[in-house]
């Protein structure tokens, strides 16, 4: 489809080029497909009339026929290596899609290999205890303050690149983004936690990432990469629904080169 579209642009393109003004000193102008300068005339195909016709050279403005000619062939030129390359990168970005796997989860470009990034077991963690989150167990319901926790100390997807990219295929219609998770002893905090028992709600407070987002495909690919250069730390890719405490973690690490 794309390549069909580029190849109607080019001839667009190129039928406009094939349009020339050729002015005259009075201000006025024919419209012509080509025009030759013969001694002490003019002789052009005139469009409107579909025939060879000739016109004294004295009439013809030929310095600004020659100038506004050359710039709209510049002009043309310009757009048709625009649609070239943003035809390439169409080209590219649909052999990129097609590497990322359908299944919902977290993936990253190693070359040309798609690699898996499996999500990070977490738990909340109360003054009662801390309980595994499974995506669809219950939230425990307590007065107070609560942490969501990575329940290991680090990451095992470790990056050097600090502006890493990634895909994310979301397993529903929610939102996603970049946190940075927080040591703490054998655990990483992913969020703090407000619960709220009368009203039943938990505030949920991640330290957000700012990112760029680019959705690839309709039915929920994106590709996903912080705006600016990421600190050496703990940081993960995430999934969840507000207010509902059924974040999954896709940790990750990044260790740049000092």
């Amino acid at each position: 489809m794309l390549r069909y579209l580029f190849a109607i642009l080019l001839l667009a393109c190129a039928a406009l080029a094939a349009n020339i003004k050729l002015y005259l000193k009075d201000g006025g102008y024919h419209l012509v497909r080509e025009y030759k300068v013969l001694s002490d005339r003019v002789r052009y195909y005139s469009l409107e009339r579909s025939d060879w016709e000739e016109i004294p050279l004295d009439l013809v403005d030929l310095k600004r026929t020659e100038s506004e000619a050359t710039a709209r062939k510049e002009e043309l030129e310009h757009d048709a290596k625009v649609i070239a390359e943003e035809e390439k990168v169409a080209r590219e970005m649909e052999k990129e899609v097609m590497r990322i796997p359908q299944d919902p989860g977290v993936y990253w470009m190693k070359g040309n290999e798609v690699q898996i990034i499996k999500p990070a077991e977490v738990a909340v963690h109360t003054n009662k205890g801390r309980s595994i989150l499974a995506k669809m167990s219950p939230v425990p319901m307590v007065s107070g303050k609560g942490t969501l926790e990575a329940t290991n100390p680090h990451s095992m997807n470790v990056f050097s690149n600090s502006e890493q990219e990634f895909y994310i295929q979301l397993s529903d219609v929610e939102r996603f983004g970049m946190i940075k998770l927080t040591p703490k002893g054998q655990v990483r905090i992913v969020e703090n936690l407000t619960f709220v028992p009368i009203t039943k709600e938990v505030v949920e407070e991640p330290l957000m990432v700012e990112t760029f987002q680019k959705q690839l495909t309709p039915d929920g690919l994106y590709k996903i990469w912080p705006k600016e250069p990421l600190a050496n730390g703990e940081y993960a890719v995430v999934e969840y629904t507000e207010g509902k405490v059924n974040m999954q973690v896709f940790d990750f690490a990044i260790k740049a080169a000092k």
